[in-house]
């Protein structure tokens, strides 16, 4: 007596569902064919995919990032603390492995760069749309920083939308005055599209928060929250300037930015500052 194996996918089979009409179900969701044809290295060098790669990576994790702070900001607004947390939590997880994608580039050493430095051109990582989108979300605002998405109009409007609206720390902001805490009217008030700048108030603020503990648990707690997402975005910002540091030293950097020199100004500023200093009074 012969066996007529199962059709793929008929009941009682082991083997999964191999015959689609067209793409398949993966296929359609991930749209991974279009993420694994949006490389063209424009070197010669091997070294080039993997640079080129990551940086890639790296826009995709600026994209969930943003969408999770933009989650928790709106949350914020309408005082929904707890889903704001969660997408703070996730996105320090993101940040995280945002964080190790500079594994793969942290040891390039000068002569591995320079094989395929030239292919960047004019293009350095300060020109990122997304990750400008995240810096404004942090409060760190600028609106020179548009300028050079003037020939995108869908890129610039976006950013300029951004560039208005409270970052997710102005909406922390808000919801301790909410609370009947004490924060200052000129910095509930403030021009939304500069950068915010630490507040003695604030500070004091924070101090009371802490120190009051037991009246204000779901606020420390979303205090700690914004502390581990300020630590890794620090880490990112030193893990940034280590890996340039390494393959480049003290050179311009590409785009005509100051390079090692700029990056060490960024890494010594801290997002959400008053979270910090506080801390010293408490």
């Amino acid at each position: 007596m012969t066996h007529t194996p199962e059709a793929p996918g008929s009941e009682g089979s082991d083997t999964p569902n191999l015959d689609f009409a067209g793409t398949t179900p993966y296929e359609d969701y991930v749209q991974a064919d279009v993420l694994t044809h949006l490389q063209h290295p424009l070197s010669d060098d091997p070294g080039e995919m993997v640079f080129l790669v990551t940086t890639q990576v790296m826009e995709l994790w600026f994209t969930v990032i943003v969408h999770e702070w933009e989650t928790a900001a709106g949350a914020l607004r309408q005082d929904d603390i707890p889903v704001a947390l969660d997408a703070l939590r996730r996105s320090t997880r993101e940040l995280e492995a945002l964080n190790a994608s500079w594994k793969p580039l942290a040891n390039l050493t000068p002569a591995q760069f320079n094989s395929y430095r030239s292919a960047l051109g004019d293009g350095s990582g300060f020109q990122s749309a997304m990750y400008r989108r995240l810096e404004f979300l942090l409060g760190d605002k600028s609106a020179s920083m548009l300028v050079p998405h003037r020939g995108a109009p869908r890129v610039h409007a976006e950013l300029e939308k951004a560039l208005h609206e409270p970052s997710v720390y102005d909406e922390v902001l808000r919801l301790l005055a909410r609370r009947g805490l004490p924060v200052p009217r000129e910095v509930l008030e403030r021009d939304l599209s500069t950068k915010y700048e630490p507040s003695p108030e604030v500070e004091a603020v924070w101090t009371q928060v802490y120190t009051q503990g037991d009246h204000h648990s779901e606020l420390v707690v979303l205090g700690e929250a914004l502390t581990d997402v300020g630590e890794l975005v620090w880490r990112w910002r030193n893990d940034h300037l280590v890996a340039t540091r390494r393959a480049m030293g003290s050179k311009v950097g590409t785009g005509g930015s100051a390079g090692v020199a700029w990056l060490e100004k960024r890494a010594r500023k801290n997002v959400f500052p008053e979270l910090w200093t506080a801390r010293s009074h408490v």
